[in-house]
């Protein structure tokens, strides 16, 4: 007997440009894990009428760094049927029904591709007796280009049923932090199934599981003695053209940064906003250090919406600016306003929470002086004093700068704010103040370095703390200046010490 063949063809070549798609981990295990839901949920009735009716979906997914690396996803569906085996294997080849996850005809080849040269998938189908096996090893198909490959048949159970996938010799091998973040994304990405109980889903022998996030309970805060609320609300819209979007938006009970914004699904897999990246559009959230951005959140089911082939995102067209004023209309609306209520609300750390920040500030602090501070204090002591300088400042190199007027005892102000990033500046804090006569402005001048090293270890890329310390220092520079109009001599002295002090004992971890 003649040995089975599948035909792998059109477009042998491109399966080595697969390995170039810019997918992240995530959504490239995500493919294997639709074609399981989507196997699992076609044939739902037939499964359950063998299993009972509690059966449900298992996928499992293990990593194995050693060398050579190996990933494995394992599930219990209902297999891949002989009849399906030509458009199983060849790329493109677009499914009969295309309303689940299984959309594009690529996902299985392209993330296999993408993840590692060569790959296995060992099969058995609902109600057929057999378990079929196919390897593929990219190098050589290219090279030879081969066309058909051999499937290898030896028997089973005819209620066997599952499909497990072998990458060998993985490019992308998930270890330390993406790790955590391949089993947070996914999570994320399915939690409908999980809590519809379809999916079983586990990485490295781990029970994936999703929590919920608590809802903010509180007053509106313009009415801080009135009932408090839940600051959740349904959302459902239809903008024509067959497009609709149906949901939730809510507000996060604890302020979080990496964890707040929407999740947008379709067909009950989130394609957008899943992990740390939830969807955050500046229309809605604002900038990255308002509330809104680290409060709001919900899900939205997309309807009728085009996504990528690779899964990670939506082809709008013109329609997201449509959908995020409708969007924003809905969440602010006067009954339950979210976005006022996610600005205005303020609440006090915990103190169980606070003291344990307190503690480790305290301990790493007094540790950095007891250590540097004996070294630093004679310089600082010895040095001559100094008084607010009055002359114009040489130009340094500008990050951001805002200039306003203010007008104090009868004289006009010129402020002038601004973080620099010129290396040649070696104070943290630098202060101009040129005095002019009483009918000209008084011109003062606070400019803070970005790249002295307090800064470079506490202040960077998280604009809360860069503006914490800007106003620190602007406290400062008004408060040595306003020293010197009351008669305090050398008033720039404590300033001086501050940025050697800083500099030179609180500088380093």
């Amino acid at each position: 007997m003649a040995a089975k063949k599948v035909d792998i063809r059109p477009g042998v070549s491109v399966r080595a440009v697969l390995r170039h798609l810019n997918y992240r981990p995530w959504y490239a295990l995500s493919e294997f894990v639709d074609n399981a839901v989507q196997s699992f949920t076609e044939h739902r009735p037939a499964l359950q009428e063998i299993q009972g009716e509690d059966f449900s979906l298992r996928v499992d997914i293990n990593i194995d760094t050693a060398s050579p690396p190996r990933i494995s996803i394992c599930d219990n569906a209902a297999g891949i049927f002989e009849s399906e085996y030509d458009r199983a294997f060849r790329p493109a080849a677009i499914p009969p029904d295309r309303t689940g996850l299984a959309e594009f005809g690529m996902g299985m080849k392209s993330a296999a591709c993408w993840f590692a040269p060569r790959w296995a998938v060992r099969t058995s189908a609902l109600g057929e007796p057999v378990v079929r096996a196919i390897h593929f090893d990219i190098e050589n198909i290219v090279n030879d280009d081969i066309e058909e490959l051999t499937i290898q048949e030896t028997g089973e159970a005819p209620n066997g049923h599952y499909t497990e996938i072998v990458l060998e010799d993985v490019f992308h091998v998930p270890v330390g932090r993406t790790v955590a973040k391949l089993k947070e994304h996914l999570t994320d990405i399915y939690r409908a199934f999980m809590r519809d109980r379809i999916l079983e889903l586990r990485f490295n022998g781990d029970l994936l599981e999703y929590h919920e996030p608590k809802v903010l309970k509180a007053a509106y805060f313009k009415d801080k003695e009135g009932p408090s609320r839940e600051w959740r609300k349904p959302i459902e819209f239809d903008f024509g053209n067959g497009l609709s979007v149906h949901g939730f938006a809510a507000l996060r009970e604890t302020a979080n940064t990496a964890k707040a914004g929407f999740s947008l699904f379709r067909r009950g897999r989130v394609i957008q906003g899943s992990g740390d990246e939830g969807y955050r559009p500046a229309y809605i959230f604002g900038s990255s250090n308002s509330y809104r951005y680290q409060r709001l959140f919900g899900e939205l089911h997309l309807e009728g919406f085009q996504v990528s082939h690779t899964k990670d995102g939506f082809r709008w067209d013109d329609n997201e600016q449509p959908f995020l004023e409708l969007l924003r209309e809905h969440l602010d609306t006067k009954e339950l306003p979210l976005l006022k209520q996610a600005e205005g609300h303020r609440v006090r750390v915990a103190r169980v929470q606070l003291k344990a920040s307190a503690r480790q500030a305290v301990a790493n602090t007094a540790q950095a002086l007891e250590s540097r501070l004996p070294q630093v204090i004679p310089a600082v002591v010895d040095a001559e004093p100094v008084d607010t300088p009055s002359e114009e400042a040489p130009h340094a190199s500008t990050l951001a700068n805002r200039r306003f007027d203010i007008r104090f005892r009868d004289r006009q102000w010129t402020i002038n704010i601004e973080l620099t990033d010129d290396p040649a500046e070696g104070q943290w804090l630098a202060v101009t103040d040129v005095a002019q006569s009483r009918e000209q402005p008084r011109r003062l001048d606070i400019r803070v370095s970005m790249v002295h090293p307090f800064m470079v270890r506490f202040a960077q890329a998280d604009s809360e703390d860069v503006e914490a310390l800007l106003r620190v220092a602007a406290a400062i520079a008004v408060a040595e200046v306003v020293a010197r109009d009351s008669g305090v001599r050398k008033s720039g002295t404590v300033r001086r010490n501050v940025n050697e002090i800083l500099r030179d004992a609180l500088s380093e971890a």
